[in-house]
């Protein structure tokens, strides 16, 4: 029904039908016409609810209505593009999947799904919303990994450089809370527009200095990423954010205010909401020996079908009827483990998908999982065996790729969203927050 009613919104958005406005009134609002999709007034007005709910849980000053709603309408109007480009790509989120992520968010938070269902009522969020929440989010991240991770290369070279740097560095970290305000600028800006630009990040950065809060005014004037947090980046070391801001942060403490920067996005204003200092010499990585049967859904294969199959082998392994190598062999659909009883060998959990890694890291050895769904199919998995190594040459040039690919990809990401935008057809209706095709 609310497909329906976005398509016809979706033609009286773009004048292709004709509505009395009160007949569109009831149906819902269209704040905005994002290619072939439409953002309702209804979710804005969810979105913007959210944001205050949690910033009065947070005791954070927000920006007035109007310029949280226009940044709440920017973040609406990318998780559409991200949306309609998933689904022109087939890529789908099975309620399993769903419900195995909401199970682990509940987990993560210490509560059981009723709990979780009654802290979402008191946020003014409803189950629905939430499940429709977290599966866009899903979608995303799965989208952000197939387009981005094909442009990432690392070179052996570049491998080393970091791992010769983290052996000066003693293996000790310093993490960063960074902030980031960014004003953005077109690839190639005129003299005006880029002296327009300058002015106001001079403006921002003198009211920061006269103790303006960094995170409301991320709110109303950052076009990053992150705007909607505040600017708030989360804790990183100084390898793993952008190089832009590992150079800048690195002769700065807590509180400072660095910039205005240039990139190819535009101005950056960055802070340090926090610093942690970890002087660790003893770096160990956690190896786990695990086994496991993959079953992939397919038109003759549901996926009830398929997590039942598995269920049952669960019963026979338990029951000592059949052993877990014989049925790997004969009916798991991972190549590369089935000719070996469905032994994976020693790796790190972070090797594996999320879905898989998540479980394997909550089994004890020798136990067996209950089937669980990952984007490569059903799997049942048991831990054999696990062990804590010291930091090896190995160990470290893993670390050191990870550090390295995960720079390039927070990177990348945003260079793809600007992409995406840059090729969409968005026109804002609402005259209060923005006029005209974007």
């Amino acid at each position: 029904m609310k497909k329906r009613c976005k398509q016809l919104l979706i033609a009286a958005g773009l004048g292709l039908a004709t509505f009395t406005s009160q007949a569109v009134e009831l149906l819902d609002k269209v704040v905005a016409v994002v290619n072939q999709d439409v953002v309702l007034e209804s979710e804005l007005t969810n979105l913007v609810n959210q944001v205050k709910h949690s910033a009065i849980a947070a005791g954070q000053p927000l920006p007035d209505d109007q310029k949280l709603r226009k940044q709440a309408l920017e973040r609406l109007i990318m998780e559409s593009l991200q949306l309609q480009q998933a689904e022109l790509l087939g890529l789908r989120i099975s309620d399993t999947q769903l419900e195995q992520a909401i199970g682990n968010i509940a987990k993560g938070e210490g509560k059981t799904l009723a709990q979780l269902r009654d802290s979402l009522t008191s946020q003014g969020l409803s189950y629905a919303q939430f499940r429709t929440q977290v599966r866009n989010e899903i979608l995303m991240s799965e989208l952000a990994r197939n387009q981005v991770r094909r442009r990432i290369n690392v070179s052996d070279q570049e491998v080393k450089q970091v791992v010769q740097m983290l052996k000066e560095q003693g293996q000790s970290n310093t993490r960063y809370r960074v902030g980031n305000i960014l004003l953005s600028l077109p690839a190639e800006p005129s003299s005006e527009q880029l002296r327009t630009v300058k002015a106001q990040a001079e403006s921002l950065i003198t009211q920061l200095r006269q103790g303006a809060d960094f995170r409301q005014l991320a709110i109303s004037h950052s076009s990053g990423p992150k705007a909607l947090e505040g600017g708030d980046w989360g804790m990183m070391t100084i390898n793993e954010m952008p190089s832009l801001f590992s150079e800048a942060v690195k002769n700065h403490t807590k509180g400072d205010i660095i910039g205005p920067m240039r990139s190819g996005a535009g101005l950056h204003i960055l802070t340090i909401f926090d610093l942690e200092r970890d002087s660790s010499q003893q770096v160990q990585a956690v190896e786990v020996k695990a086994r496991h049967i993959l079953i992939k859904p397919s038109i003759i294969m549901s996926e009830e079908k398929a997590r039942s199959m598995l269920a049952g082998f669960a019963e026979s392994i338990r029951a000592g009827q059949a052993s877990m190598a014989s049925l790997a062999e004969q009916y798991s659909e991972d190549p590369g483990s089935a000719i070996n009883g469905g032994d994976l060998g020693w790796a790190a959990p972070e090797m594996y998908v999320s879905a898989f890694r998540d479980t394997v890291n909550r089994l004890e050895v020798g136990q067996l999982s209950e089937p669980f769904r990952s984007e490569h199919g059903w799997h049942l998995v048991r831990l054999d065996d696990k062990r804590v190594l010291d930091a090896t040459e190995q160990a470290t040039e893993q670390r050191a790729y990870q550090l390295i690919f995960n720079r390039r990809f927070n990177e990348e990401v945003q260079t793809w969203l600007d992409e995406l935008r840059d090729e969409a057809y968005i026109r804002i209706v609402d005259a209060n927050l923005s006029n005209g095709e974007l």
